[in-house]
């Protein structure tokens, strides 16, 4: 199969129809052999039904729902391990990803090699100071943290070669950071393409400023997982015997004073009480160090989410 379109969805019906038709004749027109993964993240409106109804009439169209809304993040990685295409592509249900870019995203993995491509939206349509703003903002720290030159991190119409999606993992909402995820996993060859951003046709955006916030954790959940999973210690331990010498050095200096120069008490200096907290924290880290190293694995059931229904399959 040549390419897997991943979609994931919430409360979405009356731009599924649409959204499907285009895509068929975009693979008709290029003669691709494909399917269609629409993953329903526990929508409230006619979505499944919708759903349903077009993989009655295109077998290529599959579907899964989940019982509860549980986000976009878990939706890409139930499609990721259902996909069966050589290139996947993802995209958004509410059309402001327009699938006239599959061929070009497709030709740049099959054709150049690149393990990942990201959309790149250079004009978008969102209102500036709610959603640009704050965009530009964390892809620059996105840029500056995980050294991945990338103008659009949360662009949600991505290209990937098949092995990088079986690769990795996503939750929570690190659907942002995902070219962080890959890189940090091997595929280190991850390129961009500009893409047109559509105007939203049907229905609200289902993000709020909260997605900000919380993509904010996500990267730095990224940074740690990734960089300190395996070895908790070196992270906690570095900091924590810093901390405790630092406060060693502290109560060594006030010791030697009061002996040889002082008649002064110890605990009347201010100063000794910043050394015995120094040397205090840096116990605790080291504890938290220790103790991070026998639980250096996540929980296996982080990615355990309840399917109700599957169609298409």
């Amino acid at each position: 199969m040549d390419i897997s379109v991943i979609i994931p969805l919430y409360n979405e019906e009356e731009s599924l129809p649409e959204l499907f038709a285009w895509i068929e004749k975009v693979m008709k027109e290029n003669h691709y052999t494909y399917e269609i993964i629409a993953v329903n993240d526990g929508s409230r409106d006619n979505s499944w039904d919708v759903i349903k109804r077009e993989s009655e009439r295109n077998p290529h169209i599959k579907g899964i729902s989940f019982q509860r809304n549980y986000g976009k993040s878990p939706a890409l990685n139930v499609g990721f391990d259902a996909a069966q295409g050589d290139v996947v592509i993802t995209m958004d249900a509410d059309l402001q990803d327009s699938p006239d870019e599959i061929p070009g995203l497709y030709k740049m993995i099959k054709e150049e090699g690149y393990h990942l491509v990201s959309g790149w939206k250079q004009k978008r349509l969102d209102p500036v100071f709610s959603k640009n703003i704050p965009s530009k903002f964390f892809n620059g720290v996105t840029r500056k943290v995980s050294g991945i030159q990338l103008n659009d991190f949360n662009c949600g119409l991505k290209a990937y070669q098949k092995k990088v999606i079986k690769s990795i993992e996503v939750y929570g909402e690190m659907h942002r950071y995902i070219p962080v995820i890959a890189k940090w996993a091997g595929f280190e060859k991850i390129g961009e393409k500009a893409v047109k951003h559509q105007e939203r046709k049907y229905g609200v955006t289902k993000f709020g400023w909260n997605r900000f916030v919380n993509g904010f954790l996500d990267l730095m959940s990224i940074v740690f997982i990734t960089k300190f999973a395996r070895r908790p210690m070196h992270l906690f331990g570095l900091w924590g015997t810093g901390s405790f010498l630092i406060g060693f050095m502290i109560l060594l200096y006030l010791s030697i004073s009061k002996i040889f120069f002082s008649q002064l008490g110890i605990a009347s200096r201010p100063i000794f009480y910043f050394g015995i907290l120094a040397i205090i924290i840096g116990a605790q880290m080291f504890l938290t160090g220790f103790l991070a190293e026998l639980v250096s694995r996540s929980a296996p059931e982080r990615n355990d989410y309840k399917i109700g229904e599957r169609v298409g399959w």
